[in-house]
């Protein structure tokens, strides 16, 4: 078990899917960089958190930049937005007549991907929350900043399995202090670590053979 102030981070495990070794290189080297994609990101999270903690609209109760904490994937953070929908099976909440069901929304940059990425961050936000407030709850939200429109994400026995299995994976890179090597994709392109995590490396097979092969080129080129 951790002590709870050494819990990792949920936003990490969007990243931890998407690339290990970029999840490493951020969050275990402490290695980061800025582009385009993460800045905007940032700026519509701000967007999210900035504006009023609560509001009521009519049978919704809007709570933005709520922290949650899950003792099970040993994980904590804040979830964008969470919506308390009214519904007679759900949970009493202080200062709120009635019943409530929680929902969390996450905002994104971009458009939907094709990867579980941004599926499984938005479960561990659930899966916190349900913890916290003792309930169940069936489905999330993803917002895409790109076509402005929600992504509804049914939380699914196969999807908090694959999260928690995640979770538990991330939990021991970190004890370990383990960063996996280079394994390029196509995803590399994007990547705000690419010019970090140097993914022309691995047809080298190591930094030695790499350098190598510049000085090489410089020589040829120079003859």
């Amino acid at each position: 078990m951790m002590d709870s102030d050494e819990y990792l981070q949920i936003a990490g495990i969007q990243h931890f899917c998407f690339c290990r070794r970029q999840w490493a290189l951020a969050y275990i080297e402490q290695q980061w960089s800025e582009n385009f994609y993460t800045a905007q990101g940032h700026v519509d999270h701000e967007r999210a958190h900035n504006e009023a903690v609560k509001e009521k609209r009519g049978n919704r109760l809007v709570v933005r930049g709520m922290r949650v904490i899950s003792h099970r994937l040993c994980m904590t953070g804040i979830c964008d937005v969470v919506e308390f929908q009214s519904c007679a099976e759900g949970i009493f909440l202080q200062g709120q007549e009635g019943r409530w069901r929680p929902m969390p929304i996450e905002y994104k940059h971009g458009s939907p991907k094709e990867t579980d990425a941004d599926r499984v961050q938005l479960c561990a936000q659930a899966m916190a929350l349900e913890e916290m407030l003792v309930t169940e709850i069936p489905l999330g939200a993803l917002y895409y900043a790109t076509p402005r429109r929600r992504e509804m994400v049914e939380l699914t026995p196969q999807l908090r399995e694959k999260t928690q299995n995640l979770a538990q994976e991330m939990v021991s890179y970190w004890r370990r202090g383990y960063t996996p090597k280079v394994r390029p994709t196509k995803a590399c392109n994007a990547c705000s670590l690419k010019e970090i995590c140097v993914p022309k490396l691995y047809r080298y097979g190591n930094a030695q053979s790499y350098i190598t092969s510049h000085i090489t080129e410089s020589v040829d080129a120079e003859g």
